[in-house]
């Protein structure tokens, strides 16, 4: 992962502690109240309050919107103003991006040692109601269907989702929630953003869309997946097997490709790794590659190319337009913030982009979950149900429910 600068708060912090990697990032971490902004990163973790200027909605894109009111806000006396927030996978619908009035920063929280230590609360036990729109043989339907119009030649890719609804009696404790999505996977990108109309986006998500430190350019693609095991030796040959899946590979290349083809025009060197690796979640196995360029012009922000980057086919499908009706057609919801992306960015274009997965927006008594698979003419759509419940456990393990 890359290293950016670290953002500056708009108004002075409090005294370092003598080992600032000892509780400086679990401190925010612990901070965090419902209606804070809350981003960890495996370079910084933000804690922000209030906000200083929310980003309007409007024609231009976003990326030149938030750049002016980033310089809007330098000009009115922030030394070092941070945009944060969410922006949704229709990057015409209103986002949720603001300057926030002020911004606490601090190391990672996988540099914390603090992080391993048991959250100071597990999930409340709770009668949770579990609705899922479609019914997994609804979504496997969809699943074969997107199948079939591949063998006619009509597309390459489609990422088909599904949702869980979880209700329960008592209001949700969203710190708590917070705390297990950290911990449980603190080297990740673990985000809690007020999305609107008392809904709250949180999440773990694994996959970098793309960051800027300078004129470093960080990509990392995922797309090819395989559920963990508790059993070692078991999670090891799924581990194995999905590096030399055909299919998983090959849905694998195509984002890699797209991402290539994307960034390229803002590079004057990039580089792409002839194979992928593998990186690992709490439930998840995932195939990866790194992408890094050299970027060729300063004007050009972290927002910019997550926008030109925005939707991946790992989020979406290829070719993009025929794959987004594909996905109005199958999906009986609006994805709202699910697969768009969430971040930070500074006045000097700094900054990084995370894609949206392994995410819920929670109401006051309820959550609705999300998780996609990629679909393929090799897809098979039993295998692809049990993906997204794979993925679903994510968020099933923060609140103590039983899918």
């Amino acid at each position: 992962m890359s290293t950016v600068h670290q953002a500056t708060a708009h108004r002075p912090a409090p005294p370092a502690p003598s080992h600032p990697a000892v509780g400086a990032a679990t401190g925010l971490l612990d901070a965090f109240r419902s209606g804070d902004r809350l981003l960890a990163t495996p370079t910084r973790t933000l804690l922000a309050h209030g906000t200083r200027t929310e980003i309007p909605h409007g024609a231009e894109p976003v990326a030149e919107r938030v750049a002016g009111a980033l310089r809007a806000a330098r000009a009115g006396g922030a030394t070092a103003p941070v945009v944060i927030g969410a922006v949704p996978f229709d990057a015409g619908a209103p986002s949720a991006l603001v300057v926030p009035e002020t911004l606490r920063t601090g190391p990672p929280l996988a540099a914390d040692p603090l992080v391993a230590l048991p959250p100071q609360a597990g999930p409340a036990d709770a009668a949770w109601t579990i609705t899922p729109d479609p019914e997994p043989d609804v979504y496997a339907k969809g699943v074969a269907a997107a199948v079939d119009r591949m063998w006619r030649g009509e597309l390459s890719k489609v990422v088909l989702a599904r949702t869980l609804r979880i209700s329960g009696p008592d209001v949700l404790d969203l710190p708590a929630m917070v705390q297990r999505l950290a911990r449980r996977d603190p080297s990740g990108y673990t985000f809690a953003l007020p999305v609107g109309q008392g809904r709250t986006l949180l999440g773990a998500s694994p996959e970098l869309l793309v960051s800027r430190r300078g004129d470093r350019l960080v990509s990392n693609p995922l797309a090819g997946s395989a559920p963990r095991s508790e059993d070692l030796a078991e999670d090891v040959t799924r581990a194995a097997a999905l590096l030399s899946s055909a299919k998983d590979l090959h849905e694998h290349a195509v984002v890699v490709d797209a991402v290539h083809q994307a960034m390229a025009p803002y590079c004057s060197a990039i580089e792409v790794p002839a194979q992928p690796s593998l990186i690992r979640t709490a439930t998840m196995w995932h195939l990866s590659t790194t992408v890094t360029g050299t970027l060729a012009s300063p004007e050009v922000s972290a927002l910019d190319i997550a926008s030109a980057l925005h939707p991946t086919p790992a989020v979406c499908g290829t070719p993009t337009d025929l794959a987004r009706r594909v996905i109005r057609e199958t999906e009986p919801f609006d994805r709202g913030f699910f697969t768009g992306m969430v971040g930070w960015g500074d006045a000097d274009g700094n900054g990084e982009w995370v894609v949206t997965i392994r995410c819920a927006e929670a109401e006051e008594r309820a959550l609705r979950l999300y998780a996609g698979a990629g679909v393929i003419a090799a897809s098979d759509p039993e295998a692809e149900t049990a993906e997204t419940a794979a993925k679903f456990r994510t968020f099933l393990n923060a609140v103590g429910a039983v899918l």
